[in-house]
């Protein structure tokens, strides 16, 4: 339960840091287009692996194993903690964090940036932290 705890502090603060960017309107009036995307990639990686991590030890918690974001998303969705409502999204945050790790062209960074600011990625983020609270194992 403790692994479990400490994950799931990890997710709430990787969204944390990644929706203050998302919502800051300051923030690309202050510093640099290329920064802006930069550090907001950056915090949407450190928040789908921490939240890719926690849903797979609320699963081991309650004996179901998975060893991959796509297994534990599915498994999540099949036992109800998120609604399916969220299952496209899913798919598209996971396309996302995979592009990302092979993104060097700035083009591709940027569009993928826009994509980030999006209101479902924020939606999708936020109902997952209320059905595991919810569902505290």
């Amino acid at each position: 339960m403790e692994r479990y705890t400490r994950a799931f502090e990890r997710f709430e603060k990787a969204y944390r840091k990644f929706k203050e960017i998302i919502e800051n309107p300051l923030f690309p009036e202050i510093f640099k287009e290329e920064f802006v995307v930069e550090i907001t990639t950056k915090r949407f990686e450190y928040t789908y692996e921490s939240m890719w991590k926690t849903v797979k030890e609320f699963l081991r918690l309650r004996g179901i194993e998975c060893n991959s974001p796509k297994s534990c998303f599915r498994e999540l969705l099949k036992e109800g903690i998120i609604s399916e409502e969220f299952e496209g999204i899913l798919s598209d945050i996971i396309v996302l964090r995979n592009t990302l790790v092979h993104v060097y062209d700035e083009k591709q960074a940027k569009d993928i940036y826009q994509k980030l600011r999006t209101k479902e990625i924020q939606k999708t983020f936020e109902a997952l932290i209320r059905s595991l609270e919810k569902e505290k194992p």
